[in-house]
């Protein structure tokens, strides 16, 4: 009794995150958001246009090749002219929204991965065979993998490490939270390339065209980075949920609303064979495509340098190449389970997977014409050069300046979990604005990718939230939102203050000499 009346008793950090809550539950969904931008550029282009807005700075020059002291007007769409433009490339603007692409293709893969049980007996078995010891850096670290499928960690693992944490003498609530922590706190970080660096570096590699129209931002940008993050962030999950969420939780005692059926988790013979074959395939797969890399002939490097890097098959194709390492082992393991009886179920299993990402069709539609009419008026020039010249004035350090922006993209993350929709609002203001610092735009990425993340697990708008409160109530019916967020919060700044530190640390490297690419080819600072 006194356990339910301490948790219904809420601190003052509840009580402003309630007044969050409501706040963000008033937000238009994220499409509509895009609607009202995009009718704002096109009443701030009229306006400017009439007024004579104009700025001037260095610029890329294709012509040149060169960066060169450039002065842009405001372009108005606010006018008959500017009405033609809207209607006639409206389609266009959005089949040629690069995240759009980018998301599809590689959900096809994972969308087989998920339909076939694949991904879920890979998990199953890999926290099967984990000592007692390492029970919750694992149950961490998974959640973090787990991002790779998207929702597949909500789904699937959250509840999981809830039965492993019970299994082991541990907290439930506590496998909740870590589960949680890892999947949604560590959205970001990762060992293998997902739709997310997908989406995001489409977004970055826009934005940075519009200073320098031969830049690109390849979604491994931040591949080397984001490695290093995944043991990191386990590391900092693994030392919250063992001195700070289990001794707080205490000894637990079955407490459940009655509706937990709790599978023995066992896999079939069947599956575990299909398990073996398909891992096999995995690994055969993922070395073909290493050797292949080895020739300095090799068709997946640049066939006129040579280059992995710069310009090659591999990056150029980074996407399709994931997209196969996920579908030929989730087919052969679908097969070989009977998960796939034939070729309906397959294709079945890629109308899942683009169902599951309909909303973010919906709404890359509204926002490629915000990020086309942002482009096209020249706002996002003129507020870049201004943005700048600011910045130097007020001279902040480079790292003083990443920071700051990591802690206004957790705050607005509070009121728009979106990651995407988020970006694609602050690619195209920050990703110039900090070209022109000298901050390279996979950097502006980084610094994004931390401050979403780590607000995620104290969003109140975030989807999964009712979700994770229903397996919260199958251990314990007391439980409920007070007790999600006060084992949450400090995740969430561990998180914080943890990733942003080994950002700055970084960005130290990389100032005092010392080459640390955020990932290959992808420079910390513009311009090195």
């Amino acid at each position: 009794m006194e356990k339910s009346k301490n948790t219904k008793k809420k601190s003052w950090v509840l009580r402003c995150l309630d007044k969050i809550e409501v706040v963000g539950n008033r937000l238009p969904h994220p499409l509509t958001i895009f609607f009202y931008l995009a009718v704002i550029v096109v009443l701030v282009s009229g306006l400017g246009s009439l007024m004579g807005w104009s700025a001037s700075g260095e610029m890329y020059n294709s012509s040149s090749g060169m960066v060169e002291e450039t002065t842009v007007s405001i372009v108005s769409l606010f006018s008959v002219t500017g009405l033609r433009y809207m209607l006639t490339s409206a389609v266009s603007n959005f089949t040629g929204y690069a995240p759009l692409g980018f998301t599809i293709v590689i959900m096809l893969g994972i969308g087989v991965a998920e339909s076939s049980g694949w991904l879920n007996g890979l998990i199953r078995k890999v926290v099967k065979i984990t000592p007692a010891m390492l029970v919750t850096p694992m149950v961490v670290f998974i959640g973090v993998m787990t991002n790779i499928a998207e929702n597949a960690g909500y789904v699937v693992f959250i509840p999981l490490a809830a039965m492993i944490f019970k299994a082991y003498g541990k907290h439930p609530l506590a496998g909740i939270a870590a589960g949680f922590a890892g999947v949604s706190g560590g959205f970001s970080a990762n060992l293998i390339i997902g739709s997310t660096d997908a989406i995001l570096s489409g977004f970055s590699d826009a934005a940075a065209k519009t200073l320098d129209p031969a830049y690109t931002v390849s979604p491994l940008s931040n591949w080397f980075f984001m490695i290093v993050s995944t043991f990191w962030i386990t590391i900092i999950g693994t030392i919250i949920t063992e001195k700070v969420v289990i001794p707080r939780l205490g000894p637990y005692k079955e407490n459940g609303d009655g509706s937990l059926v709790e599978p023995t988790g066992e896999m079939t013979a069947k599956e575990e064979k299909a398990l073996k074959i398909a891992n096999w395939v995995f690994v055969v797969i993922a070395a073909a495509y290493v050797i292949s890399c080895i020739p300095q002939n090799s068709f997946m490097r640049n066939p006129e340098t040579g280059s992995l890097i710069n310009n090659s098959t591999l990056l150029n194709a980074i996407i399709p190449l994931f997209t196969l390492l996920f579908f030929v082992p989730s087919l052969v393991y679908g097969k070989v389970c009977g998960t796939f009886k034939n070729d309906k179920d397959v294709v079945a299993s890629f109308s899942k997977a683009i169902a599951s990402i309909s909303g973010f069709i919906a709404m890359a539609f509204m926002a490629a014409q915000f990020t086309n009419y942002f482009s096209y008026t020249n706002i996002g020039r003129i507020l870049s050069f201004k943005g700048a010249e600011l910045l130097q004035k007020v001279n902040i350090h480079p790292i003083g300046l990443i920071l700051c922006f990591v802690l206004l993209t957790g705050f607005i993350n509070l009121f728009m979990a979106s990651a995407s929709a988020k970006y694609a609002i602050f690619a195209p203001v920050f990703v110039p604005m900090f070209m022109k610092m000298g901050l390279s735009p996979e950097l502006t990425q980084v610094a994004y990718r931390i401050g979403d993340s780590t607000m995620n697990l104290i969003a109140p708008v975030l989807a999964w939230i009712p979700y994770i409160l229903t397996i919260m109530k199958k251990y314990d019916k007391d439980s409920g939102w007070g007790t999600l967020v006060s084992s949450m919060v400090p995740y969430s700044f561990a998180f914080l203050i943890g990733w942003s530190i080994l950002l700055a640390l970084w960005m130290a490297l990389n100032m005092m000499g010392i080459n640390l690419p955020l990932g290959p080819g992808a420079p910390v600072f513009y311009g090195m």
